[in-house]
């Protein structure tokens, strides 16, 4: 039982969703307007998650995606009060999320710095950029074309939410059916292994990053569509939801296991959480000392079903071995 607990992640977090849809119906919150509204509001955070989910797989850690979603929100923001057309704005916002992205991988890759040392580096100078482009004022007067790609068309989902659901689908066949993804698992599971079978390591990472940063910047513009304007404070504290996420949906901080649909569900969890607490009208200021219990919980829970896993495969061995004697 706890060998299939700790191999379907996914079914666990999937179980634990439909338990606080449970506690919805009990209290009469329960709708499909409910169902949506979580959904809208965890595309920010599932991309986050997709990007931290391909940097954790290589074994490293990116704790600056928020400052990077932050600056992106700025860099659309900016280029659509100067004038730039949607698609223009939106290219050169991504194109600023792949760049400094690889920055962070050029940091960790090249120049050998610890991840966390790197991004924590990073985190600063983004969030520092950030503020000298706006001169810490607020961005506003965002032009229509923008905020209606988060206007809904479709079961009260908008174009980005469709967009979002289908990337996460491609993702995860990136990564599990084709050789260029699978590489992302062999870099953090066995480094000499992916070396042996010519797996170009720095590639693999500078791409992890990069990556990374693209889904920053993607969160960054979905940000800015949905609420209309990009507050000085945009992105802080998501660096470590997005990590939270991908714990929670079973990848791995030691690299090399887990899949995409365990980090959005994770993500989907944490926003629903959130959510319910509004519905429930508990006080915001006890949103992160729940989210915090919950994600200890995991953790400690993660922790013991792999002990009693490493236990019971010893004893099968100590079995086996009397047996042979």
């Amino acid at each position: 039982m706890w060998k299939f607990i700790q191999d379907n992640r996914e079914l666990t977090i999937l179980l634990a969703i439909f338990i606080l849809f449970g506690s919805l119906v009990v209290f009469g919150n329960f709708s499909l307007e409910t169902l949506t509204m979580i959904f809208n509001s965890t595309q920010i955070l599932a991309l986050l998650a997709i990007g931290a989910t391909f940097v954790i797989l290589t074994r490293n850690i990116d704790v600056s995606v928020g400052s990077i979603m932050g600056l992106s929100a700025v860099i659309v923001g900016s280029l659509l009060n100067l004038g730039y057309s949607l698609i223009t704005a939106c290219l050169i916002t991504l194109l600023s999320g792949i760049l400094v992205g690889g920055i962070n991988g050029f940091l960790v890759t090249i120049l050998r710095i610890p991840a966390i040392v790197a991004t924590l580096g990073t985190l600063g100078l983004y969030k520092g950029i950030m503020l000298v482009l706006t001169g810490g004022k607020w961005i506003e007067g965002l032009p229509q074309s923008l905020k209606e790609l988060s206007e809904p068309i479709l079961l009260n989902i908008s174009p980005i939410g469709w967009s979002v659901f289908v990337f996460v689908i491609l993702a995860y066949l990136f990564l599990t059916k084709t050789s260029s993804g699978r590489c992302f698992y062999a870099v953090g599971d066995n480094l000499q292994g992916a070396l042996q079978l010519g797996v170009n390591i720095n590639l693999i990472r500078m791409s992890a990053f990069a990556i990374n940063g693209a889904m920053a910047a993607l969160a960054g513009i979905i940000f800015a569509s949905q609420i209309g304007f990009v507050p000085n404070s945009t992105g802080n504290g998501l660096e470590m939801k997005a990590i939270a996420a991908c714990v929670l949906g079973g990848i791995s901080l030691l690299g090399g296991a887990g899949n995409i649909i365990g980090a959005v569900l994770g993500a989907y969890f944490l926003v629903q959480i959130d959510t319910i607490l509004v519905l429930m009208k508990v006080p915001a200021y006890w949103n992160n000392f729940v989210a915090g219990v919950v994600l200890l919980s995991v953790l400690v829970f993660d922790g013991r079903i792999r002990v009693m896993i490493a236990n019971n495969i010893k004893q099968q061995r100590y079995a086996r071995f009397l047996k042979d004697n």
